[in-house]
């Protein structure tokens, strides 16, 4: 009988968690959204100073928009049907912890904060900025393979007007 059980394996139950494995490590390095975030990153660091002149030097602190940005990719790429499971996902999944950028630790912002982050900073025009050089720049990764994406979301965010003047999703 015991040696049933030691090929069966153990269920072991788990309290808490500490790890010595870092979210980078845990991402594969073939990922696909490795190739997104770089390009993203790079995108984001231009339109930096942009993003500084939309916030005010004292009170609440935001949701850094660069995480609006990243998150809201994550929800047209993985389908995500609203903001509360989005967020909700980023709590949980490693990876869209990882590419959004926060740490394993880091809190993860009310469904609500995020909804209302994410509508001030599409009607400012460096959303719409970002999104169309994303799209510029992802063009050498596009292929004319299907994929469904949600279009709902993109006319939600007020976007389905500018896709057809930068390029179609494929």
């Amino acid at each position: 009988m015991s040696r049933l059980r030691v090929m069966r394996g153990d269920e072991r139950y788990q309290d808490g968690m500490f790890s010595y494995v870092s979210l980078e490590e845990r991402v594969p390095q073939d990922h696909p959204l490795r190739a997104v975030r770089k390009l993203t990153d790079k995108v984001l660091q231009s339109l930096s100073a942009e993003f500084d002149k939309l916030y005010a030097a004292t009170g609440r602190p935001s949701i850094a928009p660069e995480y609006v940005l990243r998150a809201l990719l994550l929800q047209v790429f993985y389908s995500v049907r609203s903001e509360r499971l989005l967020v909700e996902q980023i709590d949980y999944n490693l990876l869209f912890r990882w590419f959004v950028g926060l740490g394993m630790d880091d809190a993860v912002w009310h469904h609500a904060v995020f909804s209302k982050n994410r509508d001030l900073l599409l009607t400012n025009e460096v959303a719409q900025r970002f999104f169309a050089e994303v799209n510029q720049q992802a063009k050498r990764y596009m292929s004319d393979e299907h994929f469904t994406v949600d279009g709902t979301l993109i006319q939600a965010w007020g976007l389905a007007e500018e896709l057809p003047q930068q390029g179609r999703l494929r």
